[in-house]
């Protein structure tokens, strides 16, 4: 189905994990108009410097506000793994992360500290992010939060500004400097074992 904005060329065919040079896709995109408020599936979003547009973060009324995100992923995988776990299927936004991300596995750890192009816009996920609270009461659902400890996605910086789709690609553009140094010293260990023999 093509995207409103005529992005169509963007959401066709199957994006999952593809080895190291992995890419994922954009499952679905959610926003809150206000700390509490139920959240709103989106077709599309507009990602600025300081957040999603149309969200309680950017707005300055999220009920974390000192510990806020600009923009939040969390994984269509671990939201699958907590529908098997309690039966309770958070697909609807009740996750109230911004970004479902399809790829990367269930905790996006590869993601951690990298930079991801997500649509237009080029974010960085600097620490995980926990489910609160107060999840449980705004889903009715008992066991949520402990169900999504380890899978409550990924706090983002926002690198550069833009536009996002559901069906977008979402690349590592970068990866995370101290994983491409452990990468580039075991290739190097690798080849200097291999002198020797």
């Amino acid at each position: 189905m093509p995207a409103e904005d005529g992005r169509d060329g963007r959401a066709g065919g199957d994006l999952g994990p593809r080895g190291p040079d992995e890419t994922g896709r954009v499952a679905s995109l959610v926003t809150a108009p206000e700390g509490g408020a139920p959240p709103v599936g989106r077709d599309a979003v507009d990602v600025r410097p300081d957040g999603v547009e149309g969200d309680r973060y950017r707005r300055g009324d999220g009920h974390f506000q000192l510990d806020g995100c600009a923009v939040t992923l969390v994984s269509a995988a671990a939201l699958a793994a907590v529908r098997e776990e309690t039966g309770v299927d958070l697909r609807d936004g009740r996750h109230r992360r911004n970004v479902v991300v399809d790829g990367f596995g269930g905790g996006l750890d590869p993601l951690l500290g990298a930079t991801v192009a997500v649509g237009d816009a080029l974010l960085r996920p600097t620490r995980r992010r926990p489910p609160c609270a107060r999840l449980e009461s705004l889903t009715g659902a008992d066991g949520i939060a402990a169900a999504l400890r380890e899978r409550g996605g990924l706090c983002c910086t926002v690198v550069e500004p833009g536009r996002v789709v559901v069906g977008d690609p979402v690349t590592v553009r970068e990866a995370d400097p101290r994983t491409a140094g452990a990468a580039i010293a075991e290739r190097l260990r690798g080849g200097s074992e291999s002198g020797h023999e």
